[in-house]
């Protein structure tokens, strides 16, 4: 072995290759506006999955497939017997889908295991990338599901039963695919899990910070409300004599956003869909359903925003007679990471000398369900304008290199570097 251990410290990713993998699989599914579209569990997707697992055993790692299909690549440590330290993400994309989302953190792992294969280092713990099944949910509902079904979250049967537009089930497009594994999912041990990713917001950019050390993702409760009154003619009925539903639910649409401002800096109101009933330009809406999105860093702070809302749903029901129900249709657990792994990113951000800010995460990721198995922690990126989910996604090349050289010395401290033989 060539490697010195005292040049550990010193020890860099190979950017340009790094880049170069990523450009290359977005070739698969690429769009003429320049991003990917790759769903689950499509010929593309088998596409992806089947050059990925190429590239990790041309690097001499083993790969195990489970019976959601998920991916799990292997680099052999000194003791086999050690739960691996482990990275990864996802390479199935939205129809509109970017180059970077899911995909980054799958690569920035492989070059994790190439840059250790270049300088001939050993790991005490074997290291493994992972890429876990439709994450995106832009095919198959739910979203997240293979790290889901992974954490116990929900069945691998209610998952095979999934079905898409077209009435074809993920079981079914697993076995099209060639990807439904043996393993039985949750079965395969993690050490630890750490998770690169582009931030998919502008906090980062803004602040003009190159990594977000990941606290947490935040708690979320998503509610449908109906506020029902009664059409009427715009031009006969007097306001005092209306029983104008749109009215009365603006009231609780501007609620959602000032009751998030009242609980920053982490929490989150929106109101993204709204179906206006009879929906006529002269005629008084009778009924008006629309959704309610709450987002905070703690449960406590998600249900404090809850009770808010629901408390002024009953006021408005009292005082303007008009009936509101008020449905709770999800609901997702805050999850904190692990001290350990958080600090972990935290000193690797230091150490390289790369400016960091603690962050929350607002998005899903599959870190949120191997945080319930094993400690896990993410890194975060800035991406251009905050921008993700779309054909536009982009990020620089330096922010991508130092996202993976933290993820580099974090995932070395947690595997143990073996002293040479």
């Amino acid at each position: 072995m060539n490697f010195n251990p005292e040049h550990l410290s010193s020890l860099r990713i190979d950017a340009n290759r790094l880049w170069q993998s990523l450009m290359t699989l977005a070739q698969i599914g690429g769009t003429e506006k320049g991003g990917v579209c790759r769903l689950a569990l499509t010929e593309l997707d088998r596409q992806g999955r089947d050059l990925v697992t190429s590239w990790a055993r041309e690097a001499g790692m083993t790969v195990t497939v489970d019976q959601i299909g998920n991916v799990f690549m292997r680099r052999a440590g000194r003791q086999p017997d050690l739960p691996p330290i482990m990275t990864g993400s996802h390479i199935d994309t939205q129809p509109t889908g970017g180059k970077f989302d899911g995909n980054y953190g799958v690569l920035a792992g492989l070059e994790v295991v190439r840059c250790l294969n270049d300088h001939g280092i050993e790991t005490e713990a074997p290291i493994e990338v992972a890429f876990w099944t439709n994450e995106e949910g832009s095919r198959f509902v739910p979203v997240m599901m293979g790290s889901g079904v992974f954490a116990g979250a929900f069945s691998l049967e209610h998952a095979y039963q999934a079905q898409d537009q077209e009435g074809k089930t993920v079981l079914e497009e697993l076995q099209r695919i060639g990807y439904v594994g043996t393993e039985v999912p949750g079965q395969h041990p993690i050490g630890a899990y750490f998770e690169t990713h582009i931030e998919q917001g502008p906090v980062l950019e803004d602040a003009d910070v190159t990594i977000g050390v990941v606290s947490g993702s935040l708690g979320i409760r998503w509610f449908d409300c109906i506020v029902t009154g009664m059409e009427a003619h715009a031009g006969p009925t007097p306001m005092a004599l209306r029983q104008d539903a749109l009215q009365v639910a603006t009231h609780l649409m501007q609620a959602v956003v000032s009751t998030a401002h009242k609980y920053a800096p982490h929490a989150r109101g929106t109101v993204g869909m709204v179906h206006v009933h009879p929906n006529s330009r002269n005629v008084i809406p009778g009924r008006v359903k629309f959704s309610i999105d709450l987002r905070n860093n703690t449960d406590a702070g998600v249900e404090a925003m809850a009770d808010e809302i629901k408390a002024l749903a009953q006021s408005l029901q009292g005082s303007t007679g008009l009936r509101i129900e008020l449905t709770l249709v999800s609901s997702f657990p805050a999850q904190p990471f692990h001290p350990a792994c958080v600090e972990a990113v935290s000193a690797a951000a230091a150490h390289l000398g790369y400016s960091q800010m603690p962050v929350v995460s607002g998005a899903g990721h599959d870190a949120i369900y191997t945080a319930r198995l094993a400690p896990s922690g993410m890194i975060f990126i800035p991406c251009k304008d905050g921008i993700s989910h779309n054909e536009i996604e982009d990020a620089k090349p330096e922010h991508i290199e130092a996202g993976c050289n933290v993820l580099l010395h974090a995932m070395l401290g947690q595997a143990k570097v073996s002293p040479p033989r």
